[in-house]
C-alpha cells in the first residue's frame, strides 16, 4: 500500500490545528487505500500549539510532530518535516486550509495515471488579498524570473505532493539559506500545476508581515541569482564613464569661458550621487558574502527540543517504572 506522508509546518496555530485535523479525517477516510503520515513542525510556538500537538499524536497514530527550541522559520520546518518523513509521496502543506485537502485526491490519481514527478498548486487569483501584498507579489514574481534561470511560477505555493525521489533530491540541498518553492523548480523533475481560487484562512491570523515577504523574496533573489552582483558591476563602470565625460566636460569649459563663479553645489550633489551609487553595490555585495559567511559557518537549520517518538520513549519509561 501507498502512503502519503504530509509536511505541516505550524507556528502559533493552536486555533487552526484542530480544524486542519478535522478536514484531514475526511480525506484520509475518503482515500482508505493509501496509508497517511501527518507530520506537524512546531516552528518554536509561544501558544498551545505544542500541547495540541501532543493531544493529537495521543489520539491519532497518525499524527506525528517535532518541536523547535525556537522559531527557526518555514523553511527550516519543511525541511525537518521532510528529513523525516517515511511515505512513498511527500506533501507540503499549510495548517490555515489556504491549501485545500480536497485536491490531495486529484493529487495522488495524477501521480498515478501519468508520468509525473510532482503535483504542485498555484493560486488562481488573488481576490481577497490586500493590493499592495499582490502588487510587490506580482512584481517579485517578474523580477527573479528576468534574473534567474530557474523560473518561479506565479503564484506558486509550497503545496505539492512528490514522489520519493524528488524529496530525496530536494533534501540533498542541504544548504542554510533554503528558498524552497526555488529549490522545488531546480531540482527538476516533470511536474504538473494545479489551480485553484484563493481560500482564506479558516483561523487566527497570517505570521507574514510585509517585512517578513520582503525579506523572504531578497532570499528567492538572493538565493537564485547572481545578477544583482552583474548590476552592481554594469553600474560601476557606468558611472565611471559618466565622471570622466563630466571631468572632460568641467576641464573644456573652464579653459574656454573660464569659471566666474565657484560649483560647489554641483560638485556636493555629484559627490553624494556618486557615494550613493556605490554604497548601493557595496550592499548588494554585502548580501552575498552574508549569505556565504552563513554557509561556512555550518550551523544546523534547526534544533529539536521534542518530538512524538521522543514523548513515547518516555511515556514507555514512565510505565516501567
Amino acid at each position: 500500500m501507498d502512503k502519503i506522508s504530509i509536511v505541516i509546518p505550524c507556528f502559533n496555530e493552536e486555533e487552526a490545528i484542530p480544524v486542519y485535523y478535522m478536514e484531514m479525517k475526511k480525506i484520509m477516510k475518503e482515500m482508505s487505500y493509501v496509508g497517511f503520515e501527518l507530520f506537524f513542525v512546531d516552528d518554536g510556538s509561544s501558544d498551545r500549539t505544542l500541547q495540541e500537538l501532543r493531544a493529537l499524536s495521543d489520539k491519532d497514530e497518525r499524527c506525528n510532530y517535532l518541536s523547535f527550541s525556537r522559531n527557526f522559520g518555514k523553511e527550516a520546518a519543511i525541511y525537518a518535516g521532510l528529513s523525516h518523513i517515511t511515505g512513498n509521496y511527500g506533501v507540503v502543506m499549510d495548517v490555515d486550509l489556504q491549501d485545500p485537502p480536497a485536491l490531495l485526491v486529484k493529487m495522488y490519481e495524477l501521480l498515478q495515471s501519468e508520468d509525473w514527478d510532482c503535483v504542485a498548486t498555484k493560486r488562481g487569483d488573488r481576490k481577497g488579498e490586500p493590493k499592495l501584498r499582490s502588487f510587490l507579489s506580482d512584481s517579485f514574481y517578474k523580477v527573479i524570473n528576468k534574473m534567474s534561470k530557474t523560473e518561479i511560477v506565479n503564484g506558486a505555493r509550497d503545496f505539492r505532493m512528490m514522489k520519493r525521489t524528488m524529496v530525496d533530491a530536494v533534501l540533498s540541498m542541504s544548504e542554510y539559506n533554503r528558498f524552497s518553492k526555488g529549490i522545488f523548480q531546480w531540482v527538476g523533475f516533470r511536474t504538473t500545476w494545479l489551480e485553484f481560487p484563493n481560500t482564506s484562512r479558516c483561523a487566527g491570523t497570517t505570521k507574514w508581515s510585509l517585512r517578513k515577504l520582503v525579506s523572504y523574496s531578497l532570499e528567492g533573489i538572493t538565493g537564485f541569482s547572481v545578477a544583482p552582483l552583474s548590476l552592481a558591476s554594469v553600474a560601476g563602470i557606468t558611472f565611471c564613464g559618466i565622471s570622466f565625460l563630466l571631468i572632460i566636460f568641467i576641464v573644456i569649459r573652464t579653459l574656454a569661458f573660464g569659471d566666474p563663479v565657484p560649483g560647489w553645489p554641483s560638485l556636493v550633489c555629484i559627490l553624494f550621487f556618486v557615494s550613493g551609487i556605490q554604497l548601493f553595490c557595496t550592499g548588494i555585495v554585502g548580501q552575498y558574502l552574508s549569505k556565504t559567511y552563513l554557509e561556512t559557518k555550518h550551523r544546523p537549520l534547526y534544533i529539536l527540543k521534542e518530538s512524538h517518538e521522543q514523548k513515547e520513549d518516555a511515556d514507555e519509561e514512565n510505565r516501567k517504572n
